[in-house]
């Protein structure tokens, strides 16, 4: 008597997803007999099915950590603190510091224009001369931004003088790598600020009074141009040449900002060569560009100021920084002592 046996007999499809794991989908299902029973599959047919699913698994976890990766390297790209630890590491290396602060703060158009400005040569047609309220350069360079602002000097007329700015160099070094200390406070914004350096110089060097009001408008001037703090540039030409532009060092440095002609002759090519390197409005713009330069490069602002004495390599500048900074701090209380002290009216100073 034959025996009949409901069983299911189920035939199965294999498809493989998106991440190559093997799928099991049921098609179809229907009633046999015992003469109909399947057919067992060979051992290594099954453990290659096994081995199959097995490896799909560790392609699908590869994957998904793959994913996972990238996006935190996007989110510390673009969130990082600034400091050297942890895993902000990991972003540095991928992409420069400034490209991330210039796609955080402008977006990712701010890119190209980034490198396009870094590798245009500076060309004749491209500089400017420095006429303030009269531009003729694009509106994005750092020059074009202080032409705007309204700027008070001692002596008006240094603003009228037609000298080549330097801030298509000084432009290319991002605000972020600067050392916070060295950037404008606007101390030197007021003429009363300005009449009482100018005091204090004129005192302490036996200085001409129409020389050393030249000297301060042409370092505010600069300094707006390059984007520094004009009491910072003040109180290293005070420490290195006691405001005479004709002293020479026996290293050959010259000028207010006892720059070194020889090495920086690329510099002074913007202004037709060496011959001018100690014209004041020459000098300190070549100075202010080199010292910004290195204060980024080293770091911050002591660091800078120790290679722009030419002491990077040395244990000690023998006590130049201290001085610079000294002076600084008191060019900076001397400021501050005056602005407490002003008359006004109605909000005015009587005395700019």
């Amino acid at each position: 008597m034959t025996h009949v046996f409901n069983l299911l007999h189920c035939n199965i499809n294999h498809q493989f997803d998106f991440w190559g794991a093997a799928t099991d989908r049921m098609i179809k299902c229907f009633p046999t007999t015992s003469s109909d029973f399947p057919v067992a599959l060979p051992s290594s047919a099954s453990a290659k099915v096994l081995l199959a699913y097995a490896m799909a698994q560790v392609y699908r976890a590869l994957n998904g950590i793959l994913i996972a990766t990238v996006f935190m390297i996007v989110a510390l790209w673009l969130s990082g603190n600034g400091t050297n630890a942890g895993a902000f590491d990991l972003a540095r290396i991928l992409v420069p510091d400034e490209a991330r602060h210039i796609v955080w703060q402008n977006g990712f158009g701010m890119l190209d224009q980034y490198q396009e400005e870094a590798s245009r040569p500076v060309v004749e047609n491209d500089i400017a001369a420095v006429i303030y309220g009269k531009t003729s350069m694009p509106s994005k360079t750092g020059l074009t931004a202080a032409k705007q602002q309204t700027i008070a000097l001692l002596m008006p007329s240094v603003a009228r003088a037609q000298v080549k700015p330097i801030s298509l160099l000084s432009d290319l070094i991002p605000t972020s790598r600067i050392d916070p200390q060295a950037l404008d406070t606007n101390l030197m914004g007021s003429l009363q600020n300005q009449r009482a350096i100018a005091d204090f110089f004129e005192k302490k060097y036996s200085l001409d009074r129409t020389k050393i009001e030249e000297y301060v408008s042409n370092v505010v001037l600069i300094a707006k141009e390059v984007n520094i703090d004009p009491v910072l540039l003040l109180a290293v030409i005070s420490i290195e040449s006691n405001f005479n532009p004709l002293i020479k060092s026996s290293a050959g440095a010259e000028g207010l900002m006892q720059v070194m002609t020889a090495i920086h002759k690329d510099k002074y090519a913007l202004y037709g060569g060496a011959a001018d390197a100690i014209k004041p409005e020459v000098n300190i713009r070549v100075g202010a560009y080199i010292l910004k330069y290195l204060i980024a490069t080293s770091g911050s602002l002591r660091n800078g100021l120790k290679f722009y004495v030419g002491a990077a390599n040395a244990d000690n500048d023998g006590g130049y920084t201290d001085k610079v900074m000294a002076e600084r701090n008191r060019l900076i209380a001397l400021c501050q002592t005056g602005a407490s002290n002003k008359l006004t009216l109605n909000g005015k100073d009587l005395r700019s």
